[in-house]
């Protein structure tokens, strides 16, 4: 989805949710500070990597589990990222750094997340290329976002592989390769679900770029 805005915000539809509302709220009304939430979705990310990480040295019910806390704890990551922008905007605790520790934080949970599920699967060839590949790229796309934005283009969020694709993709891989633990399929379900995350933040990271050079140039 594209944003058009220098400081505009991703368009999340959950955002809009009567719960997400009023958890938000409530995180306000206790003073959780926003920049908090944003570094707790660098706990739950490394929280995450480290289940990931372990879960090639347990026998079949314990990588099974452990794929399963995995994909609940990147859940976890985005409800960092949906309330602290929630927390800061609709409940009036936005500071003048936000924006810096709104996006910070991201760029290191991607990475904890992506690499370590390449971790997950060290008996599958080249996964650990992919998985590192994955995670550059992963960072890239939001490089590429700033980077326009800092030459005097507007703010592009656009896909395939944005960061809730990404985690979407993970997520969904995770829970597969856990019903399947155990036999041939959990690690290709993983390692497919690193080559598509890469070939698609690289597409993402061409199509970004392009956007920004294109209005740029048409200014």
């Amino acid at each position: 989805m594209e944003d058009t805005g220098k400081t505009a915000r991703r368009e999340v539809k959950t955002r809009g949710f009567h719960l997400a509302k009023v958890a938000a709220a409530f995180l306000a009304r206790h003073g959780v500070r926003p920049n908090t939430i944003s570094f707790m979705s660098i706990f739950f990310s490394a929280c995450c990597g480290a289940c990931l990480i372990f879960s090639s040295r347990t026998g079949t019910g314990g990588t099974a589990l452990l794929l399963i806390a995995s994909a609940v704890l990147i859940q976890m990551r985005l409800l960092c990222n949906l309330f602290d922008g929630m927390v800061a905007i609709e409940g009036g605790l936005k500071t003048k750094s936000g924006e810096i520790f709104n996006d910070f934080p991201d760029r290191i949970s991607d990475p904890l997340i992506i690499v370590s599920a390449a971790y997950a699967i060290p008996h599958m060839t080249y996964s650990l290329e992919i998985g590192w590949l994955a995670g550059l790229l992963s960072v890239m796309t939001a490089y590429v976002r700033v980077l326009g934005v800092s030459a005097g283009s507007n703010q592009y969020f656009s896909g395939p592989m944005a960061k809730q694709h990404r985690m979407a993709v993970m997520t969904l891989a995770l829970l597969a390769a856990a019903a399947t633990a155990g036999t041939r399929f959990h690690g290709k379900i993983i390692f497919a679900a690193l080559v598509v995350i890469a070939a698609g933040c690289m597409i993402t990271v061409l199509r970004r770029l392009n956007q920004s050079v294109r209005e740029l140039e048409n200014k």
